[in-house]
């Protein structure tokens, strides 16, 4: 399986519940090799149209990075209707559905999934729509270029700079301190504040 990660894409729903008892669900995408995270859409209603495409919309972005991805692993939810399919498939790309009721066939995505509940969502009383997406944006953001994988070699998902060897220790708050980010800094460098 190791040889093949580049090449493997997985996409998952989740469900939010808001503080006003709503239901909302995020659409996203996993790179399996790299682990990177694309929120696709946010939306209170997706039906297989608003799926279809936001699978256009990821389309275009894979065309403008150039990727060799070969299948995308997806359960047998309604919500992927023929369209879905059909923009994946016009780029080369296999669907590879999993078996009903084994969402260990998609481990990758569902780990992700675990992973933000309890770093992030578990943490917090989302209020609506917006909030949430200014959360996601915030925390994925931090999920692909800060956070180190213990399945990546404690690398992230995009490529960094190594960190520096001595320098002072300072802290980046994620989510108004929910998460800290410690990083080194030379003692004459910019810190960047946020």
């Amino acid at each position: 399986m190791n040889h093949y990660k580049s090449q493997l894409l997985a996409c998952d729903f989740l469900t939010v519940e808001t503080l006003f008892l709503k239901t909302i669900y995020i659409f996203f995408f996993i790179e399996i090799g790299t682990r990177r995270i694309h929120i696709a859409g946010i939306s209170d209603h997706p039906n297989g149209h608003w799926v279809a495409q936001q699978a256009r919309n990821f389309g275009w972005l894979l065309q403008e990075r150039d990727t060799n991805f070969v299948c995308l692993i997806r359960d047998n939810d309604s919500k992927y209707t023929n369209s879905f399919d059909t923009v994946f498939q016009s780029y080369g790309i296999n669907i590879i559905c999993t078996p009903f009721k084994a969402p260990n066939a998609n481990s990758f995505a569902e780990r992700w999934v675990k992973t933000l509940r309890v770093e992030c969502l578990d943490n917090l009383l989302i209020v609506n729509e917006s909030h949430l997406r200014r959360v996601l944006a915030e925390y994925v953001e931090y999920y692909n270029s800060r956070r180190p994988h213990q399945g990546l070699n404690q690398q992230t998902p995009l490529p960094s700079s190594p960190p520096e060897p001595s320098g002072l220790i300072h802290r980046r708050k994620i989510l108004g301190g929910m998460i800290s980010d410690y990083f080194r800094v030379q003692e004459d460098a910019v810190i960047p504040m946020s």
